[in-house]
């Protein structure tokens, strides 16, 4: 928890050299009608302080919507930020990338889910729960907003990115009981984009990898099923959180003919606003973008 702890004050440190987004247009729809599952009071959320600071505790999800000013695309593109489940940098992680895609013509939302890490069981399921329930609620505004409510997308990074990889592949596996009418709208993605993801090998399930990643399987939360949407995974090779992570969905969706493209750059390490030095990989973003036009997204 140490080595955790160090790599999130880096993420904190680091973040401040980004321009956050100003997020103030954007709608905010709540998860919940009541309390999320499993919690029993309705706290006031906690953000550290500072113009680039991440959530610190949040009880009460939600998500932030947006629609571009000029609509070329009917997809909508949910963003996942990371933070190791344990903050959420929705300001940076979030806001950075949602307006890459608004200027591309496409719909946006960021979900501000549950952190930090439940005291038990798994690292992720509070954050799944509200993944599953931000993709319903999508489906149900899709008219109002503007796109197909088939064409709802993920991308995200770090343990936001192994958000969206748990998002992709568990359509099919219930997070929570159903509450209301909106979860009986299905939860399942149209494409997936994880950049640089976390905790997807059995040697880092909740921390860095101890072994690179050398010899290490996918953790067994990755229900791969009829429903797994194509994906562009991105990673860096200098990465604490092994590129072998990729790699391993890449060759898992390859077995299932599920279409699929692994972008692995040179010298890159975790976080991509380490990448704007790096000729060969500050164009990141591009390659997601190039892939959904590929894929008619």
């Amino acid at each position: 928890m140490k080595k955790l702890f160090l790599v999130v004050l880096c993420f904190v440190a680091n973040f401040g050299l980004a321009l956050a987004q100003d997020l103030s247009q954007y709608d905010k729809v709540e998860l919940w009608p009541a309390c999320a599952p499993g919690e029993t009071v309705r706290e006031p959320n906690v953000e550290a302080e500072g113009n680039y600071a991440p959530a610190v505790k949040v009880t009460t999800p939600f998500l932030l919507i947006q629609r571009p000013e000029k609509q070329t695309h009917d997809a909508c593109v949910l963003v996942f930020p990371g933070g190791g489940f344990n903050v959420c940098f929705y300001k940076n992680e979030g806001g950075e990338p949602a307006d890459y895609w608004l200027k591309r013509g496409y719909s946006v939302a960021i979900l501000v889910y549950r952190v930090p890490r439940p005291t038990s069981g798994a690292i992720y399921s509070s954050a799944l729960q509200d993944a599953q329930r931000a993709v319903r609620i999508l489906r149900s505004k899709a008219s109002e907003y503007g796109y197909n409510p088939d064409k709802i997308g993920v991308q995200g990074f770090s343990a936001g990115a192994c958000l969206a990889l748990l998002t992709a592949t568990n359509s099919e596996t219930p997070a929570y009981e159903p509450i209301d009418d909106l979860d009986k709208l299905p939860c399942n993605v149209a494409f997936a984009m994880p950049v640089y993801p976390a905790y997807v090998l059995s040697d880092g399930a909740t921390d860095p990898n101890v072994n690179g990643g050398e010899g290490a399987t996918m953790i067994d939360a990755f229900h791969f099923d009829s429903a797994t949407p194509p994906m562009c995974l991105i990673h860096g090779d200098s990465d604490i959180y092994s590129p072998l992570g990729s790699v391993e969905v890449y060759k898992k969706l390859r077995s299932m003919k599920i279409p699929a493209e692994l972008h692995v750059f040179s010298g890159a390490p975790h976080g991509y606003m380490f990448w704007n030095d790096l000729p060969n990989a500050n164009t990141w973003q591009d390659r997601c973008g190039a892939w959904m036009e590929q894929m008619k997204f």
